[in-house]
């Protein structure tokens, strides 16, 4: 009940994008209920030079967010990504307390992509943007497939969190399937000699290593490790395809 009257109030005062949010934040609350530490408010300190894991955990949410509603429809399959990445991360009182505190937030600010991914490219590594962007494809496939409307928001985000166009194509290659999926995800065309293949290995390896992403969010340091993996399984296609050894 909790979850129909939070999406109906976030309708009239947030219009559509309201009414996912309330929805995601009414479901979490009817299933987990309780109270927690009330964590700060994303907006609340843009002044500072690094982003700490509270403003971290409520900016991500407010993506998902977003994602979730970029092809004009509510998808469940979405929706419990987001809930069930809340859940198994933080449990069940702290993703209680991030789902208030956002609830709180969305009340007073109307959601911003473009500022928002400002206030992470300024304060986050490229690696750990990286890795937000691979997350958030995560929310987009979760139904089965990515659509166009949610491809051409990932890549609005993406412009804005300044990740380069090679990078957002390789992370899109590992959701969408296309016959050189693997020359994509290493940043390369099926002309590269087998050396040039092996350097752009050496290289994204490098760029994708988990080891490379300081952040104290599980959900982008277990991104990392999913495309690294990406990135060895890419480059063993390719050599098989060329019967390399």
């Amino acid at each position: 009940m909790i979850k129909w009257v939070a999406a109906f109030i976030g309708y009239f005062l947030f219009r559509f994008p309201g009414a996912v949010l309330g929805f995601i934040v009414g479901t979490f609350l009817d299933n987990f209920g309780g109270s927690g530490n009330k964590a700060k408010s994303v907006f609340q300190e843009y002044t500072r030079q690094s982003v700490s894991p509270a403003d971290f955990e409520l900016n991500l949410l407010s993506l998902c967010s977003i994602i979730i509603k970029a092809d004009g429809q509510v998808n469940q399959r979405e929706l419990d990504y987001v809930r069930q990445y809340f859940l198994s991360t933080y449990g069940k009182e702290k993703a209680n307390a991030i789902f208030r505190t956002f609830n709180e937030v969305i009340k007073k600010r109307e959601i911003s992509a473009q500022r928002i991914c400002a206030f992470m490219e300024q304060r986050t590594r490229y690696e750990v943007r990286l890795q937000l962007l691979h997350f958030l494809f995560g929310i987009a496939q979760s139904d089965g497939q990515v659509s166009r409307a949610e491809v051409e928001k990932l890549r609005e985000i993406a412009g804005y969190l300044r990740v380069g166009r090679n990078d957002f194509e390789s992370i899109m290659a590992m959701f969408i399937e296309a016959a050189d999926n693997a020359y994509k995800i290493l940043e390369i065309n099926k002309n590269a000699t087998d050396e040039e293949v092996k350097k752009a290995y050496r290289t994204m390896a490098k760029k994708y290593h988990p080891d490379r992403v300081v952040t104290e969010n599980e959900a982008i340091r277990k991104g990392a490790e999913e495309k690294f993996k990406e990135v060895q399984k890419a480059y063993e296609t390719i050599q098989k395809d060329r019967g390399v050894s």
